[in-house]
């Protein structure tokens, strides 16, 4: 069965072809032509415009594509409506409703037609099994305290997942100091180590008082704020999340960018992060004395 591979952003995808080629099975590797993957080698290609997916589409049935991935990193594109073409139309009143949905919505749908298609849909982790970590501790012993953390931020990541692609928050001290953004993880654990302000203060009266005055009293002082340390990254999927698609995942960009913003480690929910090239990532935090919690129960 021929398995179109529609190759985001990232390492999973160049991850996933490798695999699939150990096993003697060649993707047709499809990319959204304003971002290409970093899938290498000479395999056949196909590219992708959301103003052409009719076509697209047709075209994965031409080619006789029964199972398709959906892997990586993926930013939603511009698109310009001067250059949907005809076989896009039918699909567009069903995609501009799935948009309003949010990314979810949007997800859910393509998925549809796909499957109306006779194309079979499939997770990365159905390639490649090894991708998702087995429950515990994995790296690095967990700090005391971290239960105030955690709970701060599952909170806060149930709520903000519901109303934006947001998959991953930062929690110090019993509070979310920063949540993801459509910059990604990296972007807000970037803004981390230098010290940014993500605007999560407390609402607390007191909080806000204490937090201007000490702002107040750096600038006078002409000092610059120290970027704080501790606390954890936590990352989960979506509540009700479809994970055969956009599936979260760290690896050693992830684990490098921890240490950089100075965090006591990462917890994943399990079975719904991945983890790529885990000795990479077991290295870096290890060095750092950074833990890694692959946390039951936590996928929504």
């Amino acid at each position: 069965m021929a398995l179109a591979l529609i190759a985001g952003q990232g390492g999973v995808p160049p991850y996933l072809a490798k695999v699939l080629l150990a096993r003697g099975e060649v993707p047709l590797v499809c990319e959204v032509v304003q971002f290409p993957s970093e899938v290498t080698g000479d395999l056949p290609r196909l590219g992708l415009r959301l103003e052409h997916f009719g076509s697209f589409l047709a075209e994965l049935q031409t080619r006789g594509i029964t199972r398709l991935c959906m892997a990586g990193a993926m930013r939603r594109p511009a698109v310009d409506p001067a250059l949907i073409d005809a076989a896009t139309m039918p699909y567009i009143p069903r995609l501009q409703g799935a948009l309003a949905k949010g990314d979810d919505g949007l997800l859910r749908e393509i998925i549809a037609i796909f499957e109306e298609a006779e194309i079979a849909v499939i997770g990365a982790a159905e390639i490649a099994p090894e991708l998702l970590p087995a429950p515990g501790v994995r790296i690095g012993v967990l700090p005391e305290g971290i239960e105030a953390d955690l709970a701060a931020a599952t909170v806060a990541l149930d709520r903000m997942g519901r109303d934006d692609p947001g998959r991953a928050v930062v929690a110090r001290g019993a509070r979310v100091v920063a949540q993801e953004d459509a910059r990604g993880t990296h972007g807000m654990l970037a803004d981390l180590a230098k010290g940014g302000d993500d605007g999560s203060w407390s609402l607390g009266p007191f909080d806000i008082a204490d937090q201007m005055i000490g702002g107040a009293a750096d600038w006078l002082s002409g000092q610059d704020s120290v970027p704080e340390s501790g606390g954890l990254l936590y990352m989960a999927p979506r509540p009700g999340q479809d994970l055969r698609a956009d599936m979260p995942v760290i690896g050693p960009e992830t684990a490098r960018a921890v240490v950089t913003a100075r965090l006591d480690g990462v917890v994943i929910a399990a079975g719904g992060v991945m983890l790529i090239h885990p000795e990479d990532v077991r290295d870096i935090l290890g060095a750092a004395r950074c833990f890694l919690w692959v946390r039951p129960g936590g996928t929504g």
